[in-house]
This record gives C-alpha cells, structure tokens and sequence, in this order.
C-alpha cells in the first residue's frame, strides 16, 4: 500500500456505488466529504452515517465547489455521473456536459489543491458489442452510445493528468453492479434491482431483447473493495482495470434466480425489443486486477441476490 487515506472526496456520494464507498471510507475513520447535486442521488442513502461524512450540495461542472470539497483531500474517487444509458442516447449534450466536462472540472480541481491520487469510475461501456469474451483491458474499444464514448473519454483525460501533470490516476471499468440502494423505480436501473421490486411485488417483469443477452454481475460490496485497494495500492496509477466476476449470467437466468429467491416461482417475463445502445454480450477478462492488485471478486451471484433482496424487502 502506498499511503493511509486521511480524508477523501466521494462525488456522486449520495448515489448507489457513491454512498457505499463513503460509508465505508468514514466507517473506517477517514474524514470523508461526499459531494452531491441530488439529481439522482438521495440523501436517504447516507442515512445511518451522515453525522461522519462532510456533506456538499453542488454541481461536479463549477470548479469552485470541487476545489472548495476537495481541499485538504489526498484522494479523489468519482463516482458523479450522468448513467443512463437510453437517456444518453435521447440527450448526448446533456450527459456529455456532465460525463466529460465534469470529469474534466473534477480533475483539474483535485490537481489544483493537491490531491494526490484520483479513482475514477469507468465503464464496460466502452467495449460496445465485443468481438469475443471474455474481454480484456486491451480488446477494441466499439462504444454504441453517447455514455460509451463519454466513459471513455473519461480515460483518455485521466491517463493525460497521469502522464502531463503526474497526478496519479486510476480508471475502473465496472461490469454491471448491483445491491442495495440501487433504485428500481427508474426504467433505466439497474435490471437486478428492477427485477428484485418486480418479484418482491408478484409482478412479471419487462425484458428487452430475448433475454439470452448475458453480463458479468458484480457485488457492490466487491466494487468498494477494488475501490480501496485502487486508492492506496502503489502499482495501480496509470492503470485501467475491469472489475467484475469473470462469470456471465443471462436475464433469463438472472430472473429465474430472482424469482426463485423471493418466492416469485413460475411468474413468466413480457418481451420487447432490444432498446437502443444496448449491447448483448459481456463478461469481464479479470486476470489484471487480480495480478497487479490482487483484487478479486468474493461475493456469489446468489449470496449477492440474498442481500439484495433482503434489502428491498426491508423498504416494503
């Protein structure tokens, strides 16, 4: 490990993977500031450990507030992010605005105060439709939406200040992530947590395409984790690493593990096409991650759905 975080900056912190991190970080005694604009981001998620974090209501793009959150800081993660796909898609200027500028405003404001080392949030994304799986860090990049090409700008500026600037970056290419706080009530969710209210409620639910597209699901719990170990080990600047299971699920199977879990046996899916900018195939090559960081994933896809699930339940 290359050094102890003292006190870090979460952006995004009130969102899904944010929050996660930051209740982690300030549970282990760093002196934690989540920066948050509340677009879809809740403060519900910070409850249970809002009297240990510094909280900040602002917009990633004004490079004011990023300085003035992440003054002091000697770590960066971005986690803020405009994540919907399809809405990419209807509104590339928009999600641009804040995938790529505010990740920009994001990085030039840690180098400005000193912030040693930023992680930066990355996407499988940027693979588009692979030509074979498992993919590796290498393989072509063939983004097939606005966000896709967005995440991977995303990694073009951070290795710049890696390399222009010697700030120390780290890019995570995440796989689909999923547990608790992940908001099922938007259509763009997570299709885990769209899944886990639609069993939870008897319901049948929506599937795009055949259903034989297949991901590689990842545990939240396993993406602070890599998260950590980016942070503070001393081979990972410069580096972009998938972070995921090396296990592919489909939907049809992922449903039927879902409805099996809560109860929901038997209730079959509807069908509608695939939408646009969806990708059918994707499961991560992870022998990067587990070399160079000795990172690997530890949570099962039934272990993960239980949690999940018992979560959601729990809102009911």
């Amino acid at each position: 490990m290359a050094h102890r975080i003292q006190k870090a900056l979460v952006t995004g912190g009130a969102g899904f993977i944010g929050s996660h991190i930051a209740e982690t970080l300030s549970g282990q005694g760093v002196e934690t500031v989540v920066l948050d604009d509340l677009s879809s981001g809740k403060m519900a998620n910070l409850d249970g450990f809002k009297d240990r974090i510094t909280f900040v209501k602002g917009d990633i793009r004004d490079m004011e507030t990023v300085k003035s959150a992440a003054a002091g800081c000697d770590l960066v993660f971005h986690e803020a992010a405009f994540v919907s796909v399809p809405a990419s898609v209807r509104d590339p200027v928009l999600s641009a605005g804040i995938n790529e500028i505010g990740t920009l405003t994001v990085l030039e404001g840690a180098r400005s105060v000193g912030v040693k080392r930023v992680v930066l949030a990355a996407s499988s994304a940027v693979y588009g439709d692979p030509e074979t799986v498992p993919i590796t860090e290498e393989a072509r990049k063939r983004p097939t939406s606005p966000y896709a090409v967005q995440k991977l700008t995303l990694e073009f500026y951070a290795d710049l200040y890696n390399e222009l600037y010697g700030m120390e970056t780290v890019c995570l290419r995440y796989f689909n992530v999923y547990g608790p706080r992940q908001d099922p009530s938007s259509p763009y969710s997570g299709v885990i947590s769209i899944f886990s209210a639609k069993a939870g409620a008897k319901e049948r639910p929506l599937i795009y395409g055949d259903g034989n597209q297949f991901r590689d699901f990842i545990f939240v719990s396993d993406v602070v984790r890599a998260n950590l170990i980016a942070a503070g080990h001393e081979d990972a600047p410069g580096h972009i690493f998938n972070i995921g299971t090396g296990r592919r699920t489909s939907v049809n199977e992922l449903w039927e593990r879902i409805a099996t879990i809560s109860g929901a046996a038997g209730i079959e899916p509807e069908y509608e096409p695939a939408r646009e900018g969806d990708i059918y195939a994707s499961l991560a090559e992870v022998q990067k991650a587990e070399s160079i960081l000795g990172f690997k994933a530890k949570i099962s896809l039934d272990e993960g759905l239980k949690r999940t699930l018992a979560w959601y339940q729990g809102l009911a």
